[in-house]
């Protein structure tokens, strides 16, 4: 377990699986994730039964998944995930959700993210971590970025949301910045 002062990042368990349907079914949710993309949700419950039996079985040197969970409760009101891994570049591809719209803008994804990225960088030793979203996700891009992320480029018009297009925003955040972060935070 990692554990922040909001929430702690926990290994995914069986019984999440109810919780994880709700949020991928949850067209709000499913909206600010992914922009709407239909192999996020909605998704049925035997679909999301294979792709949980999956996460349970993750290889943490391949891939991971955490549920974040808050503190005050126990309660789990997200994920956050890494994927991609590239050992040779040092690098990885992060992502969060925060399935629970109750918790949407009170800091518990940022710090969430923030505990990934000390694990990420730390523990794990990566060199480079990124994630992205799409330019529609304002409050993501303003949450990147005030975590310490830089961006470093877009795909344009690559993602459709209802009939429009917005673009893929790709960010980035290397060791040393993370050092930065954290040290001037500790310091």
């Amino acid at each position: 377990m990692i554990e922040g002062t909001l929430v702690r990042l926990r290994a995914p368990r069986a019984e999440d699986l109810d919780v994880q349907l709700r949020w991928r079914n949850d067209p709000e949710v499913v909206h600010w994730a992914t922009g709407g993309d239909p192999h996020f949700g909605p998704i049925t419950r035997e679909t999301l039964e294979r792709f949980h039996d999956a996460q349970l079985r993750q290889d943490p040197r391949v891939e991971g998944t955490f549920i974040v969970e808050d503190l005050a409760d126990g309660r789990p009101i997200g994920m956050v995930d890494y994927r991609d891994v590239h050992p040779f570049a040092g690098q990885v591809t992060a992502g969060i959700t925060i399935g629970e719209r109750d918790h949407w803008g009170g800091g518990y994804g940022s710090e969430a993210l923030r505990l990934l990225l000390g694990h990420l960088f730390g523990a794990c030793g990566f060199r480079r971590v990124e994630l992205d979203t799409w330019s529609g996700n304002e409050r993501a891009i303003r949450a990147f970025r005030r975590a310490g992320f830089v961006e470093e480029g877009r795909r344009r018009s690559s993602v459709r949301v209802g009939r429009r297009w917005y673009d893929s925003v790709l960010f980035g955040m290397l060791s040393e910045e993370w050092e930065r972060i954290t040290d001037a935070t500790t310091g």
